[in-house]
């Protein structure tokens, strides 16, 4: 039986908490825990990411997903982007920050927990979320294995440049369109001065080349959010890791939001046996 523990709240590392979900099957001992990051503009019950988590938990492996503190969500309305002032103060250090957190506490909090081990740790990341997770399995050894989502390849290519990133610094901040909620987006430039800040750990091109641990990256050939060249880069840079393909995949992998099918859309299928594997068959 699935069990799922919903809209847990922990503290962040930087003033905002952070919610998540665990799921697991109370039938299996010491699964392996997924712990999986979202995406730019997403949230961890975006599309279907729930039935994805269910469906690993019920074929015995644990999943925790979360929202990232500055995702622009709230404790009270954790779907979409209510606080917009909180996604404009967002940067890859801090979600570095937050991922670290989740891992510290799930650490302590499910120490002795006879379903999941979580010593046996499995970074699973889509899109933005996939360049997260690189850097992390990179510097921290409590991660075992790695899976990559349409993810990204570089961070600093996605900043504005020349005349651009001069408007953005003088103004202090430059709005993005969400196609779907059509609300306009801040960044503000705090973004930037960070990354620049922390480039070298930031940089995923150094951190997929030192990695230690198997990587499994997934991407479709019809992405047209993260370019499949990105996903070629991360196999030259750790040719040990496997490279799947999806021919006629999109960035979401066939799902949208709302999700309200009983059943995952055909690809997340596939990538749900992919990782099931990938995680059950390699030590």
């Amino acid at each position: 039986m699935v069990i799922q523990e919903i809209n847990k709240v922990i503290k962040g590392p930087h003033r905002l908490p952070i919610l998540l979900d665990v799921f697991y099957n109370n039938t299996v001992e010491h699964a392996p825990l997924l712990i999986f990051c979202h995406g730019y503009k997403g949230f961890k019950d975006w599309g279907a990411w729930n039935l994805f988590a269910k469906t690993f938990a019920a074929s015995g492996i644990a999943v925790l997903k979360f929202n990232f503190s500055h995702n622009g969500g709230t404790i009270e309305q954790p779907i979409d982007f209510p606080d917009l002032e909180a996604f404009g103060h967002n940067n890859y250090t801090k979600e570095l920050d937050d991922l670290n957190q989740v891992l510290d506490w799930v650490e302590t909090a499910y120490a002795k927990h006879s379903n999941i081990n979580v010593s046996n740790i499995t970074l699973v990341g889509h899109s933005r979320g996939g360049g997260i997770v690189t850097l992390k399995a990179a510097e921290d050894s409590r991660v075992k294995k790695l899976v990559s989502l349409a993810g990204v390849s570089d961070f600093k290519s996605r900043f504005p440049k020349g005349s651009d990133l001069d408007v953005w610094k003088s103004t202090g901040v430059r709005f993005v369109m969400n196609g779907r909620t059509k609300q306009q987006m801040p960044h503000y430039y705090q973004f930037y001065e960070d990354f620049m800040a922390n480039a070298s750990r930031l940089t995923i091109q150094l951190a997929a080349k030192s990695l230690k641990v198997p990587h499994l990256i997934i991407h479709g050939d019809a992405d047209t959010s993260v370019d499949l060249k990105e996903a070629f880069a991360l196999h030259k840079w750790h040719p040990g890791g496997q490279l799947v393909v999806l021919k006629g995949a999109n960035h979401v992998f066939g799902s949208h939001h709302p999700w309200d099918f009983s059943e995952l859309p055909l690809y997340l299928q596939q990538i749900h046996s992919k990782i099931t594997h990938f995680i059950n068959n390699l030590c």
